[in-house]
């Protein structure tokens, strides 16, 4: 007798979670059966830049403190910059989706206006998965897809945590989709 397994999922989110997801679900074709596969974030190395940048504005919150009082606004403005825009790349990082569906890839990003690219499984002839030597190193990796389309939005997936894994799954949804015939191994 087969078990099944039951996920439970929290309704309770916090505040930055119900504010700065772009809600993947919305995109789904519910109707039509669209079921999420994999919701792909990307690696946590995306967030090192960021991170150093706000490593930098607390530097200059202590150069603040130590200023003569007449300098002191200098380092405490642009301690602000710095941290705003170390706070936009992260978030902007952390909007960016890609989404393997049972019947499409697409990605949605942006902040505060939102950009979505789609592509039908049997659109896809190939995926490249570039992985640089960092990349080797941490495991994240580039995909390039190629499709029946001369120009898509879904070109270019950067800094994808696993790469060679999530481009596993991607052959096995296309292969349980009926696009491509089993091949021959001679």
């Amino acid at each position: 007798m087969p078990t099944t397994v039951r996920v439970r999922r929290t309704t309770r989110q916090g505040w930055f979670a119900r504010t700065f997801d772009p809600k993947i679900g919305s995109h789904l074709l519910r109707d039509e059966g669209e079921v999420i596969v994999d919701d792909v974030h990307h690696h946590w190395v995306v967030y090192l830049v960021p991170g150093l940048e706000a490593l930098l504005a607390l530097l200059l919150l202590y150069l603040f403190l130590i200023s003569p009082v007449d300098l002191a606004w200098v380092p405490l403005v642009a301690a602000f910059v710095v941290l705003v825009h170390a706070c936009w790349r992260a978030l902007n990082e952390h909007m960016d989706r890609f989404v393997i569906t049972n019947m499409r890839v697409f990605r949605v990003r942006g902040v505060l206006s939102q950009k979505m690219a789609t592509m039908p499984l049997g659109r896809i002839l190939d995926i490249t998965v570039e992985k640089p030597l960092s990349g080797r190193l941490v495991d994240y990796g580039h995909f390039v897809f190629e499709s029946a389309a001369q120009e898509q939005g879904l070109r270019d997936i950067r800094f994808v945590a696993r790469p060679y894994e999530r481009d596993l799954t991607i052959q096995r949804v296309v292969q349980r989709a009926g696009l491509r015939g089993p091949r021959n191994v001679n």
